[in-house]
């Protein structure tokens, strides 16, 4: 099927001594989305690192330096967060950008919990929750379920029962980031749209694209959409078509460097990593009509690498507009 959304996927990397210069220019990348065409521009979440901490601050302000592009989280771990504040934050994004929002979100423990767990949690951190039962709340919140028993006016001041600003159409624009069956299923469960990204675990296959095909079927399967569920695939994919000599070297090696942990399945998770796919984009959309996952999926959201500069990200996301999204079928947003 010809590919209906291209979207694109940021860190947000900066450096410790200068770190607005960074964050600049992961604004300066969303706004060169909107200009080429892109459908989605997508920012991950790190903490306690060199990468976009707050990506709703982010957005908020890429909101007010466009206007069309959608813009997303992928994703924010939700055991970072209180479900009630952040579905006020994730509220007051949506209206700001006028309905353009596509939250993203994950459970499980934050990395290195027991580092991190006294000063996220101090005297509750082994009590906390991390279970999919958190994303129930934030979905019940984000819906306009009622988050309190009282509302009503004392005084001067006027009391809601449900999370305010209420964005209608929010609830539906909730995205699961997921790498199991379980997952797969559950999002589809509870009438989320589905991430599936450049890792999965290896649960019933070593195969990367038929374990990926086998997340997008258990999802639509359990979803009341069915195949009409929406599911954004996430690989990242370099095309090389106006790279200069350089730039070509630096994809390669890079790749390169990624490959061998793809062959077999990583750690006690037994996570498989996607190839990155290097190459004009010919080539690139080639290797992409052969993957089992891409023939069922009609969005994407291509990650750029990690590590690369802003010259190169601007060259990566023109050569996907004017490359690779027509020659899979893409046509770029007015």
């Amino acid at each position: 099927m010809p590919l209906r959304k291209l979207g694109f996927l940021t860190i947000g990397l900066f450096d410790e001594a200068d770190p607005r210069r960074g964050h600049e220019s992961t604004l300066e990348i969303i706004a060169l989305g909107e200009q080429l065409g892109f459908d989605s521009a997508w920012v991950r979440h790190r903490h306690l690192q060199y990468g976009i901490s707050s990506p709703l601050t982010v957005l908020a302000a890429a909101s007010q330096r466009t206007s069309r592009i959608e813009l997303g989280t992928a994703v924010i771990p939700l055991g970072w967060e209180n479900p009630l504040r952040l579905a006020e934050d994730l509220a007051t994004v949506d209206v700001l950008s006028g309905g353009r929002l596509n939250p993203g979100v994950s459970v499980g423990p934050p990395f290195h919990y027991d580092q991190v767990k006294d000063a996220l949690y101090p005297g509750t951190g082994d009590l906390e929750d991390f279970s999919y039962e958190r994303v129930r709340r934030l979905l019940d919140f984000v819906r306009g379920e009622p988050a309190t028993g009282f509302q009503g006016t004392e005084g001067f001041e006027v009391f809601s029962d449900r999370v305010q600003p209420h964005s209608p159409g929010l609830g539906e624009r909730m995205w699961y980031g997921g790498g199991s069956l379980s997952s797969a299923r559950w999002a589809g469960e509870h009438a989320m749209n589905f991430l599936t990204s450049s890792v999965v675990k290896a649960e019933k296959s070593e195969d990367f694209a038929e374990i990926q095909l086998s997340h997008v079927r258990e999802f639509r399967a359990h979803h009341p959409a069915g195949d009409r569920a929406r599911v954004s695939q996430g690989l990242v994919v370099i095309p090389t078509d106006t790279a200069s000599a350089q730039q070509r070297a630096k994809y390669q090696e890079y790749a390169d460097q990624r490959l061998p942990r793809t062959a077999t399945p990583q750690g006690p998770a037994r996570l498989m990593f996607a190839p990155d796919l290097v190459g004009s984009s010919a080539e690139i959309a080639e290797r992409l009509h052969d993957h089992a996952a891409f023939r069922e999926i009609d969005e994407v959201a291509f990650a750029l690498p990690f590590t690369f500069d802003h010259e190169d990200y601007v060259q990566i996301l023109t050569d996907l507009a004017t490359g690779l999204g027509p020659e899979l079928g893409w046509r770029p947003g007015d």
